[in-house]
């Protein structure tokens, strides 16, 4: 059996194995890494051998680890090779062994969103859905607090109040979003906890981040990962994600990067837009947040086809909508759920 990992940013891990018994046999590590001394990658392979088969990634890393004295690893670690390991099982899986729904539908309420990435999830849980790739696009404003956010903390009631603008707190952690028409782009992946076998959390959301990074290079923004969960250019920060883990085996990974922001009405609304923004000087009514727009030149429309393209030339896709019976999920878990006070105020 055969399985590969690309190490994000490293090397490639290639994995050869036969399994006997309930046991891996005959286990064979290769790929473009580097490694010394030599004697090391027969020291990988023996410590594999005679492993289970339903060994975890963090158990055969663990295993790799106690076996090796002093070897240097470079472009790739225990846990890399685990995964590839995992991935001969058929316990793993990559990009290439999925293909992924695109959506990219009309403007929709945005807590509608929101709630479609509860829904997404449970389609793709039961089967009824592949992995999926949606692109937001929305026709009012919205604030989108993160799943253990303060909402006092977070947001000035009279500045929503002022400016007509919902809050809705989303499934995931991370921070606030300031969302109006067009201000950013956001898309939601909907993947299997296959996809990130073995990956910790950081590792996962540098994973999940690395096609954007190349769809950012086709609009000439030189991006990279900044841990925990930034996504950056020599300009600063452009964007930042945040991560689901379901029960059901299923996860949920969104991005959002700005556009072209008002700064000023942000900063009426969001409390922390205050205190993240004040050592940047961005306190008047002409500043805007625009990464996307001043360090690409491009309309929001043509970066997003940029983006679908580089994901369609990347992974197999097919070109898919929300079906009536997700909407209507999603219009009942909006109105019952996510812009209900007992929700939205659950860390008040």
């Amino acid at each position: 059996m055969h399985g590969e990992y690309k190490v994000p940013g490293g090397k490639l891990v290639v994995a050869d194995v036969d399994v006997s018994d309930g046991r891996l046999a005959r286990v064979s590590i290769s790929g473009d890494f580097f490694l010394e001394p030599d004697t090391a990658l027969e020291d990988i392979d023996a410590a594999l051998t005679g492993m289970p088969e339903t060994a975890t990634a963090t158990q055969l890393a663990h295993a790799i680890s106690g076996a090796l004295d002093g070897a240097a690893m470079v472009g790739f670690g225990p846990e890399a090779v685990g995964i590839a390991v995992r991935r001969a099982l058929g316990r793993a899986t990559g990009w290439g062994d999925h293909t992924f729904d695109v959506i990219h539908g009309a403007p929709i309420h945005p807590a509608l969103n929101v709630a479609l990435d509860q829904v997404i999830p449970e389609e793709v849980a039961a089967g009824r859905r592949g992995p999926t790739m949606r692109i937001w696009e929305w026709d009012a404003p919205l604030v989108v607090i993160g799943s253990f956010q303060s909402v006092r903390n977070e947001v000035d009631r009279e500045g929503l109040d002022r400016h007509g603008i919902l809050v809705v707190r989303r499934l995931s952690g991370g921070g606030a979003m300031f969302m109006e028409p067009g201000n950013c782009i956001t898309y939601s992946l909907v993947v299997p906890a296959s996809l990130v076998e073995g990956l910790t959390f950081e590792q996962s959301y540098a994973f999940l981040d690395d096609w954007v990074l190349g769809a950012l290079e086709d609009v000439g923004v030189r991006a990279r990962y900044v841990p925990l969960n930034d996504i950056a250019s020599e300009q600063g920060k452009i964007g930042g994600a945040a991560q689901k883990r379901f029960a059901s085996g299923v996860v949920l990974h969104h991005v959002t990067m700005a556009y072209d922001i008002d700064a000023d009405k942000m900063l009426d609304v969001l409390r922390v837009g205050r205190e993240k923004l004040s050592d940047k000087g961005t306190t008047s009514a002409d500043k805007r947040v625009d990464p996307m727009r001043s360090q690409t030149g491009m309309a929001r429309e043509a970066i997003i086809e940029a983006f679908l393209q580089h994901f369609r030339s990347r992974y197999r896709t097919r070109e898919s909508d929300y079906t009536e019976a997700e909407l209507a999920r999603a219009q009942e878990l909006m109105e019952t759920k996510f812009l209900s006070e007992e929700w939205v105020n659950r860390v008040p």
